[in-house]
């Protein structure tokens, strides 16, 4: 289990390291660069996590859709920052993607408070001390963290920071 873990935390880091994508400068206005793609898409270990109402919701029961980890706190800046445009992109896509929020290092009231007071109506789960830390098992860092998994479950993106790249990326995933 060991060698599993450091084997997947490194590629993952290894993946972020290279997802580190200049700017451009298109007359004033500076543009992210799309994140390139993986070479070799890893499978995404699964996990089963409470949800919002107590009820185990199992990574795996999301398949046939892309899914976005998104791996936040309350606690964390950016990741309140970044709410609106999740948001917006959640209404989007939506058809074509299932986001699932993975609250970390957060009381339970203070995860659902949260969830409540941004209204953030993607599926939600929490880890604590009394679940498996699925933010070790997919080598997060950093909050916020995005892990995109494609239909058949293998992670094809990490995008580590509130990036506007990971918009871009949506974008050109969903070829909009």
């Amino acid at each position: 289990m060991k060698v599993k873990y450091l084997i997947l935390t490194t590629l993952v880091l290894l993946a972020t390291a290279c997802k580190q994508q200049p700017v451009k400068t298109v007359g004033e206005e500076s543009v992210p660069t799309p994140a390139p793609e993986f070479v070799e898409e890893i499978e995404a270990p699964d996990f089963t996590l409470p949800g919002l109402n107590g009820e185990p919701v199992k990574l795996s029961s999301l398949r046939g859709k892309y899914v976005v980890l998104d791996f936040w706190g309350s606690w964390c800046g950016w990741c309140i920052k970044g709410i609106p445009e999740m948001k917006r992109y959640y209404e989007k896509y939506k058809d074509k993607m299932e986001i699932l929020g993975v609250d970390c290092n957060d009381t339970e009231a203070e995860w659902k408070a949260a969830v409540n007071e941004y209204q953030v109506n993607w599926k939600h789960v929490r880890q604590s001390d009394d679940t498996d830390q699925v933010s070790d098992l997919y080598g997060v860092i950093g909050f916020p963290t995005k892990i995109v998994i494609n239909p058949e479950g293998k992670i094809v993106n990490v995008v580590e920071g509130e990036d506007p790249a990971f918009y871009v990326y949506l974008d050109k995933l969903f070829k909009e």
